[in-house]
């Protein structure tokens, strides 16, 4: 029986050891973007914390998030603050600049967000001659790049979180919201009087950032990645959130 007793302890203490060898893997987010990244009570929850989670478990890992403002993210990743981004985050030249992407794990739809009866009906409404209207985004994000591209500075607010231009679009400071599909969808969902208009203003894919010095990190998370999509992981994950039509 001692002896016995001697082993389990051995053994736990081993375990213990262990997790305290454990490599943290920090992850940078936004959570304000449901269903990829939001808060369940004060935990971190989604597609991106999920899949983040499941990377991190094939690394040997323990994954910590860490939230920030969206603009925050990428700057966090070059100076070392955080291991990766994950938020929603599409590939474009500009970030290509300053951070390496992993291989692509979902698509997402930039969709516009009205008040029910506004004269906006369709995306090509805002690109009309002598068209006027105010849009509102989220800072940093590509429907910032891409409506201040397509309409200039002076048609585009921005706002810190997708929320607050939703509050806006509500309080008539703006006349529509451009933001992901999803997240618009829950945006709807929580405030009466708001629609999101059946055009598409872009379609993109959402990838990991990593820094671009960190080879050996990219080269693990694609690994990790390409056999939680192989798997089926990756599409259960999204599915959970995001049921199939």
């Amino acid at each position: 029986m001692k002896k016995l007793i001697a082993l389990l302890v051995a053994l736990m203490m081993l375990g213990t050891a262990a997790a305290a060898m454990a490599e943290t893997l920090t992850m940078g987010t936004n959570a304000s973007f449901p269903p990829y990244e939001f808060y369940e009570n004060e935990k971190i929850v989604g597609i991106d914390a999920e899949i983040a989670a499941a990377i991190a478990e094939k690394l040997g890992m323990e994954l910590k998030i860490e939230d920030m403002e969206f603009k925050a993210i990428i700057p966090a990743v070059t100076t070392g603050k955080i291991d990766f981004g994950m938020a929603g985050m599409t590939v474009t030249e500009e970030r290509l600049q300053s951070v390496n992407f992993s291989e692509t794990y979902a698509t997402g739809i930039q969709a516009i967000i009205v008040k029910e009866g506004s004269e906006i009906k369709s995306v090509d409404d805002l690109y009309a001659e002598g068209a006027t209207w105010k849009v509102g985004v989220q800072d940093a994000t590509t429907g910032d790049i891409y409506c201040t591209d397509d309409f200039g500075e002076d048609r585009v607010s921005k706002f810190p979180v997708g929320a607050d231009a939703v509050e806006a679009l509500k309080t008539g400071k703006v006349d529509c919201v451009i933001i992901d599909n999803e997240p618009a969808k829950a945006y709807v969902a929580a405030n009466e009087g708001l629609t999101i208009l059946d055009t598409q203003y872009a379609v993109e894919d959402y990838a990991i950032a990593v820094a671009l010095e960190n080879t050996e990190l990219l080269e693990k998370i694609n690994g990790a990645l390409k056999e939680l999509i192989d798997d089926g992981t990756v599409k259960t994950i999204i599915e959970k959130y995001i049921p199939a039509e």
